[in-house]
């Protein structure tokens, strides 16, 4: 990336169903009053932000795709995917809970990403996967990669080590963003011979991945808070310094609070998605103005 410098890049963090909502009525807005974040010469994806990469870089617009959420069927708060049923302690306050015990018993980061994926594995039916790439596939353009560069992360189950997909990974596109989402059945996903845990494991927001850019806008749906303590260098503030440090300039948006309380444990809850995009959709009106020198500089 350095050899050949990328203007715009923006940064799409994870947080669930509201995560992806949100993001999605946030770019409609901005896109609607003129700027358009879709223009980004680089997109970084991890889990929810993953989907989102994925679908403003089809050949739906944002507004088309704001729609979209408000359209779905009502649900009601609490509501659990079809995935969920069976696997309580992997999903919504249960899932808070399983995590937070392995973050506290992991000497580091590596040893963290360690134990989550032996915990995947060993809670792995092995029939999870299809059914979570078909639920994936439903909510993407397609298989094939955009022309752009987009990076989508994830984490290997076996080793611990991170895995940033690209067009040359040899890997489709729904297989990329189904292993950064793995959350959403609560195993290890399946890519061949290999499974792969959530790209959240990997490094929060994964804004590092920017490095080298001139221009980055950082969603970040939960704040740039970490659950990782932080010495371990996961949180967002440790990656904006770093970035800023290089050379970059970075803006982060964070949910105002016309997206509701949403980000916590009930992330996950299909409930959730109507009020964080339309939050988001206001929010990214009232934003664009700030917004718009920075991303359409020509600096």
């Amino acid at each position: 990336m350095n050899s050949n410098p990328i203007t715009r890049a923006l940064v799409l963090a994870g947080a669930g169903a509201a995560g992806n909502a949100w993001q999605i009525g946030l770019i409609a807005g901005l896109a609607e009053a003129g700027v358009d974040l879709t223009e980004a010469e680089l997109i970084v994806g991890t889990s929810a932000g993953s989907t989102v990469a994925a679908q403003i870089t089809g050949s739906k617009r944002p507004a088309e795709l704001y729609a979209a959420i408000l359209a779905e069927p009502p649900r009601s708060a609490g509501a659990v995917l079809p995935t969920d049923r069976g696997r309580g302690h992997l999903s919504g306050p249960n899932y808070m809970a399983w995590s937070d015990e392995i973050i506290e018993t992991s000497a580091d980061a590596a040893d963290m990403r360690r134990r989550f994926g032996a915990a995947a594995l060993a809670a792995d039916t092995g029939q999870g996967s299809s059914r979570w790439r078909d639920m994936v596939a439903s909510r993407l353009p397609g298989r094939d990669w955009p022309q752009r560069c987009i990076l989508i992360t994830a984490v290997d189950a076996s080793t611990g080590e991170p895995v940033v997909f690209d067009r040359d990974s040899g890997v489709d596109l729904v297989d990329a963003v189904a292993a950064s989402t793995s959350n959403g059945f609560g195993g290890a996903y399946a890519i061949g011979a290999r499974r792969y845990l959530n790209g959240g494991y990997r490094r929060s927001s994964n804004a590092d991945l920017a490095a080298g850019c001139g221009r980055i806008v950082i969603l970040e749906p939960f704040s740039g808070a970490s659950r990782q303590p932080h010495e371990w260098g996961m949180d967002l503030g440790t990656q904006v310094a770093e970035l800023r440090a290089s050379g970059s300039r970075v803006e982060t948006v964070f949910p105002s609070a016309a997206a509701g309380d949403v980000f916590n444990a009930n992330a996950l809850d299909p409930a959730t998605r109507p009020p964080a995009a339309r939050g988001g959709y206001e929010q990214g009106l009232e934003l664009a103005g700030d917004l718009s020198s920075f991303w359409l500089s020509s600096s």
